[in-house]
């Protein structure tokens, strides 16, 4: 049995002060940091202009220009999609947790893990670039051929932005899938890994097997735009459907590669707090997997309206209601792993009930948007954006600050006070319901997106739907203060504050810089609690009382 020394002298946050160590770091935690702070400031970016757009909408007349708001909800997408919700949590919490998790010392390539995050910055630059010098007014999908013959000039460099970005995926995404098949410390079987790294391989899968796609997609737009090849203009032979075909391919993947890495952290939650095994482990790799898998055969269901074959449009259908039994099968093993269970109600696991709840919710009604008949009414109408906000915000959001949370004392050797950690986490809950829930009964009502005036007899939701993202406003400014706060203040965090099971919980907190004294041997699976009387088994075969 390997034991491990919790005393280390130096941690991988002071062995070295300058700032070109960090800039020039090869250290996966001090990376995972460094995108953090990266994807923080886009978040709140991003924010600011859905924060922008829902005060324009408090009234039915607006208090921006058409053409503002226009490019006012294509920056909030095209900045929350790119630079928050897909890279969020296998960039930060993946980066800092999966070499701790199974047992190595760093990533297998810690310089392309570097330049992954200067190639994240570049596309950054490039799209604030765009959005500063003129904005761009295509809505996030780029869809032509609006964005090839009459969008403005900055479009393309936009667009440049999401190419960029996307080999950062690809070199984040290949890191992963080589570390986790080449790194694990002995004993590390795959029946062993814990769930959050399940999800962080698959997401991996998705990234590199979709992500060239959308690659292909853009320099096709750029083509059209500057080279006139009209594969998307139907006035020169082409189709603009192509288009729509090739962007759904990658971007209906892509809400997976939001989500799948959103459920292992929710799994690795829900044990500690729970003091319960997580039910059906073997059942919940299965539908990760199946997940990863079944992404590419959906994306059509995007299309239903943009003139298909009805035969193409039922299989999708079909299949998008196969595609939603492996999340039932984890929403179900998550509430059954709680049942009975001794649970404790801190801030990681209320952000864990509510991506259960918030996922469900979205789960549910994208059902409704899946048959043909219903979505000829529902599509392109508020509940589409209440729908995939349910999913994308509701479920990757929620799942990143627990994840954030319950990893915050392992990252900094703080702890955090719980009083405004909850306080954060239930207003995250009341204030997205109160933003989006009105939203469904909006797009019921027939208010279609993107429009940036509406009938006066739909204020009152609107209303209801600012005064609701005001309070989300504020949840998610809260955890800047204290846990900025406890960067200097906190509590000073033991090497398990949380009493769990994996290897990160196994060694000192913050780690030392190439994370254990002694690589750790594993003899147990991820989540062995006794719910009888609190006791835990390490993944390393350490008993605890």
């Amino acid at each position: 049995m390997a034991t491990i020394t919790y005393d280390a002298p130096v941690n991988y946050l002071t062995h070295e002060h300058t700032i070109l160590s960090w800039l020039l770091t090869k250290d996966h935690k001090r990376i995972g940091l460094l995108f953090l702070g990266s994807i923080t400031f886009f978040f709140f970016i991003g924010g600011l202009a859905a924060t922008l757009i829902r005060l324009h909408l408090a009234t039915p007349e607006g208090l921006l220009q058409p053409d503002i708001y226009n490019r006012m909800f294509t920056m909030h997408g095209l900045i929350m999609v790119w630079f928050f919700l897909i890279p969020s949590i296998p960039t930060t919490l993946g980066n800092f947790i999966v070499p701790l998790a199974i047992g190595a010392h760093d990533l297998a390539f810690p310089r392309i893990n570097l330049g992954s995050w200067y190639v994240f910055n570049l596309s950054g630059l490039i799209l604030l670039y765009a959005l500063i010098m003129g904005g761009v007014d295509t809505g996030w999908t780029f869809y032509t051929p609006y964005s090839t013959l009459f969008a403005n000039g900055y479009v393309i460099a936009g667009a440049l932005a999401v190419f960029v970005n996307g080999f950062s995926s690809i070199m984040t995404g290949l890191n992963f899938v080589v570390t986790i098949h080449r790194l694990r410390a002995p004993g590390m079987t795959w029946m062993r890994l814990p769930l959050f790294v399940w999800g962080i391989y698959t997401v991996s899968i998705v990234m590199l097997l979709a992500t060239p796609v959308l690659a292909m997609t853009v320099l096709l737009v750029a083509t059209d735009r500057f080279l006139g090849g009209g594969i998307f203009d139907p006035s020169r032979g082409g189709d603009p459907i192509l288009f729509q075909h090739m962007f759904w391919f990658y971007s209906h993947p892509a809400v997976y590669i939001m989500i799948l890495p959103a459920m292992g952290v929710v799994s690795e939650l829900i044990a500690p707090f729970a003091r319960r095994p997580i039910f059906g482990y073997e059942g919940m790799t299965i539908a990760l997997i199946s997940l990863a898998i079944l992404t590419f055969f959906v994306w059509g269901h995007h299309m239903f309206t943009a003139g298909m074959s009805i035969y193409a449009g039922v299989v999708f259908s079909l299949m998008t209601f196969f595609v939603a039994l492996p999340s039932a099968i984890k929403v179900f093993n998550w509430t059954v792993s709680l049942h009975k269970g001794s649970i404790t109600f801190d801030a990681p696991m209320l952000y864990a009930l509510g991506f259960v709840l918030l996922f469900t919710i979205g789960g549910l009604t994208g059902l409704m948007v899946a048959t043909l008949a219903l979505d000829v009414h529902l599509q392109d109408t508020y509940f589409v954006i209440a729908h995939f906000h349910y999913i994308m915000v509701g479920g990757t959001v929620s799942a990143f600050f627990g994840g954030l949370h319950y990893w915050w004392p392992k990252i900094t050797g703080r702890l955090y006070p719980e009083m405004w950690a909850r306080m954060a986490a239930i207003l995250t809950f009341v204030g997205f319901n109160l933003t989006f829930f009105p939203q469904f009964i909006l797009g019921y009502l027939g208010m279609p997106r993107r429009y940036y005036a509406y009938p006066p007899e739909w204020q009152s939701w609107n209303v209801l739907s600012s005064a609701g993202a005001s309070i989300l406003a504020v949840a998610y400014i809260l955890p800047l203060g204290y846990l900025g706060w406890s960067l200097l203040r906190g509590q000073r965090a033991g090497p398990n504050p949380w009493r769990a099971t994996g290897l990160e919980w196994q060694t000192s907190s913050p780690p030392p810089e190439h994370n254990f004294e002694r690589t750790p041997v594993v003899t147990v699976g991820p989540y062995c609690y006794d719910p009888r009387d609190g006791s835990f088994t390490a993944q390393n075969g350490v008993v605890n009382a």
